[in-house]
């Protein structure tokens, strides 16, 4: 007897087959979250940096503003790297 996981994976098989890839959309695909993982990473140490500056002058409203732009770069920058995964996935192989 199969458990409720297993059905659901098979009928998410059957509905969607997984997709395999080739070595190089691979490769493209660690290189991008490589460079996003940078860019990311750069971008929260300039803004923390900035946070904490007017965090210690007091100035909480500049603080909130600036935490609310890093929120939407980084999510910004994730949903460049999805589309850009995708477009990797969806290439022809």
């Amino acid at each position: 007897m199969k458990t409720a996981y297993e059905l659901a994976m098979e009928r998410l098989s059957q509905a969607a087959p997984a997709t395999k890839l080739t070595s190089a959309q691979k490769k493209q695909l660690a290189e991008l979250d490589s460079t996003y993982a940078a860019k990311i990473a750069g971008r929260e140490i300039a803004l923390k940096d900035e946070i904490s500056k007017f965090a210690a002058a007091g100035d909480f409203e500049k603080v909130e503003t600036l935490q609310q732009q890093l929120t939407k770069e980084r999510k910004s920058l994730q949903a460049g790297l999805e589309e850009k995964k995708e477009q990797v996935r969806q290439a022809k192989r």
